[in-house]
C-alpha cells in the first residue's frame, strides 16, 4: 500500500466492505471513518482520495478538514459532502476525548441509487458549497431523514434482506435529493448533452488530451458547439474547462503528495515540467513548487477549535 510521503502517489481510499451490510452503503460516525482510513496503511491525519461519495453531518463539535485545496471548519447543523476523486484530510487525526465532533457519516457509491436519484441529485457534478449550512426549514427535514437512514442501516434483521436494502436505498435517497437542492447558492443547469458528453470525455481522458480538437473529433461535434455548449452550461470556454481540470488535479497532487513538479508533469500528460510550469504559472500566477509551499504552510495554519 502506498503511503503519502512516497513518490508513488496518492493514497487512494475504496469503498469499504462490510460484510452483512447494504452493499454499496454504510452509515457511521467520525472515529469508524477514521479507523477506515487508518486501515489503509497510512495515518488517520494523512490526505486520501475518496473513490465514493462521504456525506457528513455535525451535531455538535467543530469538524476540521481540508477537502482538495479548501479549509473546512464545519460547524454544528452544517454538512460536507465530498465526492469520488477529491481528497479529503482530518488534521486532528484519531485525537480522544470530548474534543472528538459528534458526527453522522455516510459513505455510498453511486451505483447503490437508482438512476432517477443520480440524475435528480446531478451525483456527477462538483460541490458548489462547502460546507453546506442549511436554513431552518431545510435543516429539519434532513435531520428527520438522516436519522431514519441511520436507524433504518442498523435494524439489519427486522426485514428480509432484499427489502432491508430498499429501505435504505429509499432512504439515502431522500436525503441526497434533499442535499443536492437545498435552497441557496448559485447553481448552473446541468446543461445539454453536448456538454455532458464532453464533460465526461475530459473527465476520462483529460491527462491524455488537452486541446478542443481531440474531444470535438471523439464527439462528433465542431469546436464552436463544445466551446458554446460549455459557456452556457458553466460560463467557461471549452479550452478553459480542460484546463481548469487540469489544474485542479495539478493542485491536488501537489497539495497531498510529495510527487515532485516533475512527476506531476507527467502524470498529468505534459511533455517536459518547463511545459507544465509555464502552464500553470500562466493560469494561477503561481510556480507549482511556489503553490504547494504556499498551500501546505497555510493548511497547516488552521485555527485551533
Amino acid at each position: 500500500m502506498s503511503r503519502i510521503g512516497q513518490d508513488s502517489g496518492p493514497v487512494a481510499f475504496p469503498f469499504p466492505s462490510t460484510p452483512g451490510g447494504p452493499p454499496g452503503v454504510e452509515v457511521t460516525d467520525l472515529p469508524g471513518l477514521l479507523t477506515r482510513i487508518g486501515r489503509l496503511g497510512t495515518t488517520a491525519d494523512a490526505p486520501v482520495r475518496l473513490e465514493f461519495h462521504l456525506v457528513m453531518s455535525v451535531r455538535s463539535g467543530l469538524l476540521r478538514c481540508v477537502v482538495d485545496t479548501t479549509d473546512c471548519q464545519v460547524a454544528p447543523g452544517s454538512w460536507l459532502w465530498i465526492r469520488p476523486g477529491q481528497f479529503v484530510r482530518f488534521p486532528d487525526g484519531c485525537r480522544g476525548g470530548a474534543d472528538v465532533p459528534d458526527t453522522a457519516v455516510v459513505l455510498f457509491q453511486a451505483s447503490f441509487l437508482d438512476a432517477d436519484t443520480v440524475t435528480g441529485a446531478q451525483l456527477d457534478r462538483r460541490a458548489w458549497r462547502l460546507p453546506m449550512s442549511p436554513a431552518p426549514q431545510a435543516a429539519q427535514p434532513l435531520d428527520r431523514t438522516l436519522e431514519l437512514l441511520e436507524g433504518e442501516y442498523h435494524r439489519l434483521r427486522d426485514l428480509p434482506l432484499e427489502v432491508h436494502v430498499a429501505v435504505v436505498r429509499h432512504a439515502l435517497s431522500i436525503l441526497v435529493l434533499r442535499l443536492a437542492n437545498l435552497p441557496g447558492g448559485q447553481r448552473r443547469h446541468a446543461g445539454d448533452a453536448a456538454f455532458r458528453r464532453f464533460r465526461d470525455a475530459v473527465e476520462q481522458d483529460f491527462v491524455r488530451h488537452h486541446q478542443v480538437e481531440a474531444y470535438a473529433a471523439r464527439l462528433g461535434y465542431s469546436v464552436r458547439s463544445l466551446t458554446r455548449a460549455t459557456n452556457a452550461a458553466v460560463g467557461r470556454g471549452a479550452k478553459a474547462f480542460i484546463d481548469d481540470r487540469l489544474i485542479l488535479e495539478a493542485k491536488r497532487l501537489l497539495l497531498h503528495t510529495q510527487l515532485p513538479a516533475s512527476a506531476v508533469a507527467d502524470r498529468l500528460g505534459f511533455s517536459s515540467t518547463t511545459v507544465f510550469t509555464r502552464f500553470f504559472r500562466h493560469r494561477t500566477s503561481e510556480t507549482p513548487l511556489g503553490f504547494r509551499r504556499r498551500a501546505r504552510t497555510e493548511t497547516q495554519r488552521l485555527p485551533a477549535p
